[in-house]
């Protein structure tokens, strides 16, 4: 087969694997002392350990299953009522969207969708978007670092400066960001920052981080509320219940695997490999790149050669017809009034896997 997906659900190396299966295994042979006595040590070391690859400090980070976890659990902790306005990019994550809305219309107040600029996404396009819509209404403004179906790079740290300007606390959404592109949450200035480590990270499926400024951790809560209830940040979000922890605890072998290979080389390496591959298919299709190669990640957009109706269905409908008849994993996203295909580039990916999609689909 050839993947181009490895933006959906990431690809996890075997020894990451076998290390996951080892914490199951440690697990077992005695559950209760682990649970009670081992687990809270070794949580808090993979903590640091991340924490350490993010820029950021232990205290400051807390795992979760994924990234739209930790929006929840942000959106769930504000205290939101009639006429408070929550905002967010139009091509934001369609699950986070739907958690907005949900929270927002219990509440009576309102989600507001700011329009990305797409194609030519420029930084002062985005900032331009976002401040129209600014204002004391606004409780939350939760923006993408890097959007899912069009693969945009926002540029953070000014949105976050733009953001409290105007008196508005800011969420970034890096489900992307950890391990396509280098990160410093702290220096990014937002109030909190939520992220998959299952993704670029290479980490076991159900690993993500929620980073949270200390000015804010004290009135942030866990979706599920249990034991540590006013015990902490940290200790609220370590344990709400019986769980596998095993992939949290097995991101510092994913982090081991990167440093063997070079964490440096290993995102150059990605982000030339998804260029060099959008460059061919651009050129087999006769369209434009909608992104500049400097802000370009290991995931980008094209525009699909092939007429599909620009609805969720249609674009779903296409992407499981090139899988069944080729074997060829590219997902395909309704934007703007038309179907793009969003490319991947992860190390065991190479040239000629564009070339096969572009044989494929030859274009117009």
């Amino acid at each position: 087969m050839v993947y181009l997906n490895h933006g959906a659900f990431g690809a996890t190396p075997a020894p990451v694997v076998a290390a996951a299966d080892a914490w199951r295994r440690q697990m077992e042979r005695q559950p209760m002392r682990f649970m009670m006595r081992e687990l809270p040590t070794a949580l808090r070391a993979a903590a640091d350990r991340l924490a350490a690859a993010v820029g950021a400090r232990g205290q400051d980070l807390v795992f979760l299953e994924n990234a739209t976890s930790g929006v929840n659990a942000v959106l769930r902790s504000l205290s939101l009522g009639p006429g408070d306005q929550v905002l967010m990019f139009d091509q934001g994550y369609p699950a986070c969207h739907n958690a907005a809305r949900w929270i927002t219309e219990q509440a009576g107040a309102e989600l507001v969708l700011v329009p990305l600029p797409f194609p030519d996404p420029t930084p002062e396009r985005i900032l331009e978007a976002v401040s129209g819509r600014l204002g004391p209404r606004v409780r939350l403004a939760i923006l993408d670092h890097i959007t899912s179906g069009s693969a945009v790079i926002s540029p953070v740290k000014a949105l976050a400066t733009l953001c409290h300007d105007a008196g508005v606390p800011i969420l970034i959404d890096g489900a992307h960001a950890p391990g396509m592109i280098p990160l410093d949450l702290p220096d990014i200035g937002a109030d909190y920052y939520v992220g998959n480590c299952h993704k670029w990270l290479m980490a076991p499926k159900g690993c993500a981080l929620l980073w949270t400024h200390p000015s804010r951790q004290p009135s942030l809560r866990p979706t599920t509320i249990s034991h540590g209830l006013g015990h902490g940040y940290t200790v609220e979000f370590d344990w709400i219940g019986t769980r596998d922890h095993s992939p949290w605890l097995a991101v510092t072998a994913a982090l081991d695997f990167r440093q063997g290979l070079g964490e440096q080389w290993i995102q150059d390496h990605n982000r030339d490999l998804a260029w060099r591959g959008a460059e061919l298919l651009a050129d087999a299709w006769g369209c434009g790149i909608p992104v500049a190669r400097h802000n370009a990640g290991a995931i980008i957009a094209l525009p699909c050669p092939v007429d599909v109706p620009a609805t969720w269905p249609a674009a779903e409908a296409f992407q499981d017809r090139i899988w069944d008849e080729h074997r060829i994993m590219v997902p395909a996203f309704p934007i703007n009034g038309r179907v793009w295909l969003r490319i991947s580039a992860q190390i065991y990916n190479e040239l000629g896997d564009y070339a096969r999609l572009a044989q494929v689909l030859p274009g117009r």
